[in-house]
């Protein structure tokens, strides 16, 4: 990788709080947020970064976090809808300068109890599984993350990602379904699709008209033809379209394997304790892995949110609040394309969108063979 542009603080001392927080900033002014609401979502944000937001870039990252292929513990994302604007979300890890995994994860339980005392709402889903996912000894690669999608008025809707693995990886299909039985899902786990294992659980907390528990499944080299067959949805969306977005956003053709480097990740949301059926699905594809450079992935991203009646401009304008490097110079900008389906809504596509802190991953070159002469 190298190295990234750096933000500079009013002290002219570049730091991950105040490149983060004028990301915020501007991605916020692209979705349509006030100056008022995106000055209070980045002081949140630098407030959850805790001390890591005043060290400098000139350091390395305060923690080698899963969050991000550059350990940069931020990440943004833009959802959209049809004929409106779209959500600004921003997903960080609080705990990212503890100097273990069980101090990450008690300073974002922390940081998760500020907020709901600042916002009132209740916490008690989350201490329902305390033992399940906040261990004393955790294992696995995160702790928690908090991810914050930034509504006009200055409350943002909170959600909680957890590691099943935090008792061993052996253990996650166990622990995934020991928090849906606690939480009144009891059949909720055996009308999963099958997988490589679950990477999260997320849990909706505050002001949710339906919150949402969320099972995230791996699913290693996944075809187009089977991440049709992946929603679990009594109305869901039907396979040819979840294979269409499939094809585009992977770059794939007809006849092409799948998805032979980072797997694709399916989430399905539960909202009803009456039903064993979740209410949501949604397909994420690591774009990342299946570009030259992020002028693809930002092409293959347009060409899905056109095909749902999406404004791709708006697109642009969120990379370019983000850096100043062309697309082109570069792959991972765009981390992630995602198709998500809930039931009774209009389907919403997501891209998820790197901070790039710390470094900026180089495109990709293709060699050419060339023949050589022989004597």
């Amino acid at each position: 990788m190298t190295a990234a542009p750096t933000g500079a603080d009013p002290r002219h001392t570049p730091t991950l709080g105040s490149l983060t927080g004028g990301q915020l900033r501007r991605l916020g002014a692209v979705a349509g947020l006030s100056r008022a609401d995106v000055e209070t979502y980045a002081q949140v944000l630098t407030e959850s970064l805790g001390p890591a937001a005043e060290r400098p870039l000139s350091l390395p990252p305060p923690t080698r976090t899963f969050l991000s292929d550059d350990h940069t513990p931020v990440e943004f994302s833009l959802s959209f809808r049809p004929d409106a604007a779209p959500s600004v979300r921003v997903l960080v890890e609080p705990g990212c300068g503890a100097d273990s995994l069980a101090h990450n994860g008690r300073v974002g339980l922390e940081a998760i109890r500020a907020m709901a005392r600042r916002w009132h709402f209740a916490t008690d889903v989350l201490d329902e599984l305390r033992d399940l996912f906040l261990p004393a000894a955790p294992r696995g690669p995160l702790a928690l993350w908090c991810a914050l999608e930034l509504r006009p008025g200055g409350v943002p809707k909170v959600k909680v990602y957890l590691n099943p693995a935090a008792g061993g990886e052996e253990r996650s299909a166990a622990t995934v379904r020991e928090a849906l039985r606690r939480l009144g899902h009891r059949q909720a786990y055996d009308g999963l699709p099958r997988g490589a294992g679950h990477p999260f659980l997320a849990l909706d907390l505050g002001d949710w008209a339906e919150p949402r528990v969320k099972v995230y499944v791996r699913h290693e080299n996944l075809t187009a033809g089977q991440a049709g067959r992946l929603s679990r949805m009594d109305s869901g969306p039907g396979p040819a379209a979840v294979e269409g977005f499939f094809r585009t956003a992977a770059g794939l053709g007809p006849d092409a394997t799948g998805l032979g480097g980072r797997p694709g990740l399916s989430c399905h949301s539960f909202t009803d304790t009456r039903t064993a059926r979740p209410s949501g699905f949604t397909l994420h594809i690591p774009v990342r892995d299946y570009v030259r450079h992020d002028g693809e992935a930002l092409a293959r991203a347009s060409r899905v949110l056109r095909h749902h009646g999406m404004d791709a401009s708006v697109l642009d304008r969120a990379l370019a609040a983000l850096t100043e490097r062309r697309p082109e110079d570069g792959v991972g900008l765009i981390a992630y394309l995602a198709l998500a389906h809930q039931r009774d809504q209009a389907p919403r596509v997501t891209a998820y969108l790197s901070s790039e802190a710390y470094a900026v991953r180089p495109p990709v070159v293709e060699s050419v063979r060339r023949p050589v002469p022989v004597s």
